[in-house]
């Protein structure tokens, strides 16, 4: 994505709890005299800041033009990653454009292929048995995840409904009374007239 020298990106990332994140990003400073993004910025650096959905920060920390960021969650929900240049320009001078590439994770786990050459055949199957085990906890752990999720908007949308139910019925009540009181009224304006 691109982005101002001095704005601030944040993404939204709906992570599910005991799980780790694992960012990659780089970051590219527009050239006006070549007209295209530069390989590097050096001099550039990112400020990242990680908040919790309880509005706690988790991580908040300056990283080089190019580098790797990681938390660990330790609550479900939406967690809000933001990205923000550490250039010392002032506001109004700042308008070099930016590119920003990132990466971002979810479940990771870092799986060391040199130890497993390194290792006889048992202990190398053993390795791929825990990384698959761990596979499997963090693919369970999703799937609570969503299963909380689902059941959390299931209960909404039969509040909704019951809300909707109970509504028309109060709807329906008022429409009668005022049904009512308006026959009340005419039949008694028709005798106070001796029309009828």
């Amino acid at each position: 994505f691109h982005s101002g020298e001095r704005e601030e990106k944040c993404i939204i990332e709906d992570v599910p709890s005991d799980t780790l994140v694992i960012g990659n990003y780089k970051v590219q400073r527009w050239d006006t005299r070549k007209q295209e993004f530069l390989e590097s910025a050096p001099g550039l650096g990112m400020f990242v800041t990680v908040t919790a959905p309880s509005a706690e920060i988790l991580l908040s920390k300056l990283y080089g033009p190019q580098g790797t960021f990681s938390f660990t969650s330790y609550l479900p929900g939406e967690h809000i990653i933001c990205l923000q240049s550490n250039s010392t320009r002032f506001v109004a001078f700042a308008g070099s454009k930016l590119r920003i590439h990132l990466d971002i994770r979810v479940g990771e786990h870092f799986f060391d292929e040199s130890a497993v050459q390194a290792k006889d055949k048992v202990n190398e199957v053993n390795l791929r048995l825990e990384h698959i085990i761990e596979k499997i906890n963090h693919v369970s752990k999703e799937q609570n995840y969503e299963r909380e999720r689902e059941e959390k908007f299931r209960k909404t949308s039969e509040e909704t409904n019951s809300n909707i139910l109970w509504w028309a019925i109060v709807q329906t009540l008022i429409l009668i009374s005022v049904g009512i009181w308006q026959i009340k009224s005419l039949r008694d304006f028709f005798i106070s007239k001796k029309l009828v």
